[in-house]
């Protein structure tokens, strides 16, 4: 039985001008639960874009406002200022990545077929998400500064290592990883290659005239990067 009928049945016979303002008061305040997560999605979306754009000193809270069709008191409201902004942007940005990749279920994959997965999931995931690479370039530049706040960024990643220390374990076991592979150097060598090519290709593309940017090379770089971290592991 719902809790508006329970509420409804209790007060019938008791003042019946007062009913209805019972029931509404009774009523759960979920509509404005799914507002204020609406609004705080929203905003860490328009954050997100600005920041990967401009910054983190060249991004405005009045445009991260703007773009996310709020006031801007509102945005104070739900995260405090700037800094605590960009560093839920930031955790934001990691959860994204490492949510997608637990989606592989790496524990229950093949050695070989699990690590082939996670190359061409971290490629794909950087083409489709360019601002990822944005704020991590922007971090990077202020030497993790705000990343080193978020109490939550450590606990975030060690899943993921243990991910990819089971799968050269079974590698390893079956014979067909070598023995002495460092599962950070590993995920560090897949991410390293995607995201060269990616923020350096516009350069590259120059220096070599080549058109990086055509579907061909993308594929192909994508096939590159499996090609060598097999040959790395194999033994």
């Amino acid at each position: 039985m719902s809790e508006a009928k329970i509420v409804k049945r209790s007060i019938k016979s008791a003042d019946p001008a007062n009913a209805e303002k019972t029931i509404a008061r009774a009523a759960p305040e979920r509509p404005r639960l799914r507002d204020a997560e609406r609004t705080s999605k929203a905003i860490l979306a328009a954050a997100t874009k600005e920041f990967a754009e401009r910054g983190y000193g060249g991004a405005r809270v009045d445009a991260i406002a703007e773009r996310a069709k709020i006031n801007k008191r509102m945005l104070y409201h739900y995260f405090g200022g700037k800094d605590a902004l960009y560093v839920a942007v930031l955790e934001g940005s990691y959860i994204a990545i490492r949510s997608a990749e637990a989606r592989l279920d790496l524990t229950h994959r093949s050695p070989e077929d699990g690590m082939r997965d996670l190359v061409v999931f971290t490629w794909q995931y950087f083409l489709d998400h360019p601002e990822f690479l944005g704020i991590l370039s922007t971090e990077n530049m202020h030497k993790a500064r705000f990343l080193k706040r978020s109490a939550r960024i450590f606990e975030l990643h060690s899943p993921l290592v243990a991910e990819i220390s089971g799968l050269l374990d079974r590698g390893s076991a079956a014979g067909v990883f070598r023995a002495d592979c460092d599962p950070v150097k590993i995920y560090m060598s897949i991410a390293a290659l995607g995201s060269f090519f990616l923020t350096n290709r516009w350069t590259l593309s120059t220096i070599f005239r080549r058109n990086l940017s055509e579907k061909a090379e993308i594929e192909g770089w994508g096939e590159h990067i499996v090609d060598v971290i097999f040959a790395y592991l194999r033994p």
